[in-house]
């Protein structure tokens, strides 16, 4: 039913967020690692844009939001394995981002997705047969960036090597990548350049 929600961020909180798109204000559950992508203040012209999950149930409709398609992609993987809800979805991807979920489903580090609350040893177990082998055309374990096409939205080898010296100075992956993409002309930029940049950005 939606795609995805641009609007004016007005609240978060614990896996929540509203979005108020054009005077009406849409409440969506989301992972603590979208949480972590938005902007730390609200209101004041802090404009959005969520791809969204509607789960219709019985008795709600119940909408989630995504800072990225993959982390969306991801989502709806996981929801499509037996014994496997939304809510459990949304644990999973709040413990993992996607490129750190591949590298444990490429790994088979079982014990490491069952530290999500709700999921036991045999979801998670569950959860690497199930994604064995389907997570590389949709996420890069080294920046979780769709590498099936070649879009504007990929990393030049400039900005790679800019997240990695961010994520060893201290910042997370996704604070990191966040700066970089905030960057004009990223892509063609040195990895100086976009160190100094970036760091403009996250200071």
């Amino acid at each position: 039913m939606f795609y995805y929600l641009t609007g004016e961020l007005v609240h978060v909180g614990e896996n929540l967020a509203v979005i108020d798109c054009g005077g009406v204000g849409f409440r969506l559950t989301v992972s603590a690692t979208t949480l972590s992508l938005l902007p730390r203040t609200t209101g004041e012209g802090n404009i959005v844009r969520l791809y969204t999950h509607l789960a219709v149930r019985e008795d709600a409709l119940d909408l989630y939001g995504f800072y990225t398609k993959e982390e969306l992609d991801l989502f709806r993987m996981l929801t499509n394995i037996s014994g496997i809800g939304p809510k459990v979805a949304i644990s999973v991807l709040s413990l993992l981002t996607p490129d750190a979920l591949a590298e444990a489903v490429a790994s088979q580090n079982v014990k490491l997705i069952s530290r999500a609350p709700g999921v036991g040893m045999k979801t998670a177990q569950r959860i690497v047969l199930e994604l064995s082998g389907k997570l590389a055309p949709i996420v890069s374990p080294a920046t979780g960036v769709n590498v099936g096409t070649q879009s504007s939205t990929s990393m030049s080898s400039s900005m790679s090597e800019a997240l990695d010296a961010l994520v060893v100075l201290g910042y997370s992956r996704q604070e990191a990548q966040k700066a970089i993409r905030a960057v004009p002309d990223a892509a063609e930029k040195s990895t100086e350049e976009l160190i100094k940049a970036a760091l403009s950005h996250l200071l």
